[in-house]
């Protein structure tokens, strides 16, 4: 937990606390840093490829497997993360439908809009039935169509969960014969459980993510406000390859899980807390380290260790067959234990969420969530205390379930004298 200066000019070079304003003449808050430790990064995606054409077909398979035991006839998407795991599609959210109707067999049909028809297939790589729309017609008619053209027209019908009422109500008007359900059972169903491909991924993107928290505690000085910690975060994620940045706290101001609206300069002795992630060819990591800048008293280091315990006592029970809110529950009894109890006085969250392409995704390490824990499922483990107006210790890994008990994707051994230690 201490990290002094001494400590870091040894680990980083003899220059690494020392400012390079990169705008000279500029005010100090608008000013980029850069640093010996910055400068000493690399890229580290090396080896890894994005998802493949015949990884999205293997996909869609699966989620038609699970239709039908699940006995939907249809899936509907529309943009965001679940269209692009399922194909490869990227496309923004607007009005307009743009989407995908898979059934039970053969290759999805799309639904675009006309005048975006040409991008749209673009990216299309699976399935040749492309309908377009004119600006005075109505997309959920076509996906009305699609489904009575395939037989599924008065079936059951998933839409996926994030799809805007706006669409999910125009497809229900549309489509009066179907029976309109939630389909997350089908894309959570698929995305909750992660292969080799997918682990790989998120194991390089939370090492990146610790290398560049490394980076940022190397380069902390008094004064640096958290403006410009940040600004130093999305470098260090973007020379090591991939875009990303961080929430970072100093002091009091980590008493506020995601953030004040009246951030204060560093100072010695505080608190600081770096909590952040970034993406690599899709895939998330989220990792959050505390450490001290300066010399830690003795109540900060008897909390932070308190708290790396309860994250230990979290990981030491995760396996399969395990409920979700058992790794919660693990957590808190050793924080009540220690003196910051009951319930959510001092942990004032869930103890982590699922992880995979989006940030936060299915399930939860939460009460109440019964959800028995299955090899290949990813999660924040993020246990922290938080005392208003005086400070805020968080630590969080990923975890993923393996079939003897769990993996640490970024093995962190917890040292006092380096929080972000791989």
């Amino acid at each position: 937990m201490r990290i002094s200066r001494r400590d870091l000019i040894r680990a980083s070079g003899a220059c690494a606390l020392t400012p390079l304003w990169a705008c000279a003449g500029q005010e100090r808050g608008a000013s980029a840093v850069a640093t010996n430790a910055l400068d000493e990064l690399k890229p580290m995606t090396e080896g890894l490829e994005p998802i493949s054409l015949a990884e999205h077909r293997g996909r869609i398979e699966r989620a038609q497997r699970l239709m039908g035991e699940l006995g939907f006839d249809a899936l509907v998407l529309g943009p965001g993360t679940n269209l692009t795991y399922f194909s490869g599609v990227s496309w923004g959210l607007s009005e307009r439908f743009m989407g995908m109707v898979l059934t039970r067999e053969g290759d999805p049909a799309w639904v675009t809009p006309a005048f975006e028809q040409r991008r749209a297939e673009e990216q299309i790589e699976i399935g040749s039935d492309v309908r377009p729309w004119q600006e005075h017609e109505s997309p959920y008619d076509l996906v009305a169509k699609i489904l009575k053209d395939r037989k599924a027209g008065g079936g059951r019908v998933g839409l996926g969960e994030r799809l805007s009422f706006q669409f999910a109500n125009g497809i229900a008007q549309s489509c009066p014969a179907a029976e309109i359900q939630d389909g997350t059972k089908i894309t959570a169903g698929c995305r909750m459980i992660k292969d080799a491909h997918e682990l790989a991924l998120m194991r390089r993107a939370n090492q990146i993510t610790v290398a560049a928290h490394r980076a940022v505690f190397a380069s902390l000085q008094p004064g640096l406000t958290q403006g410009e910690a940040r600004r130093l975060s999305s470098e260090a994620h973007r020379r090591l390859g991939i875009s990303g940045g961080s929430l970072i706290l100093f002091g009091a101001d980590a008493a506020f899980p995601h953030g004040t609206t009246k951030p204060k300069p560093l100072e010695e002795g505080d608190l600081v807390l770096i909590d952040g992630g970034g993406r690599l060819h899709g895939y998330s990591s989220d990792i959050t380290r505390t450490a001290v800048f300066g010399e830690p008293t003795a109540k900060q280091r008897r909390l932070w260790q308190l708290v790396r315990d309860a994250q230990q006592a979290a990981f030491e029970i995760a396996r399969p067959g395990v409920e979700c809110q058992a790794l919660d529950a693990a957590a808190r009894l050793v924080l009540e234990q220690g003196g910051f109890g009951p319930d959510y006085r001092y942990l004032t969250h869930r103890l982590g969420h699922g992880i995979g392409m989006d940030g936060h995704e299915w399930t939860y390490l939460v009460r109440g969530n019964t959800t028995l824990l299955e090899p290949g499922m990813c999660f924040s483990n993020e246990p922290g205390i938080y005392i208003p107006g005086e400070l805020g210790i968080r630590h969080e890994d990923i975890i993923t379930i393996t079939e003897a008990g769990a993996e640490n994707l970024t093995r962190w051994s917890g040292t006092p004298e380096d929080p972000a230690v791989v």
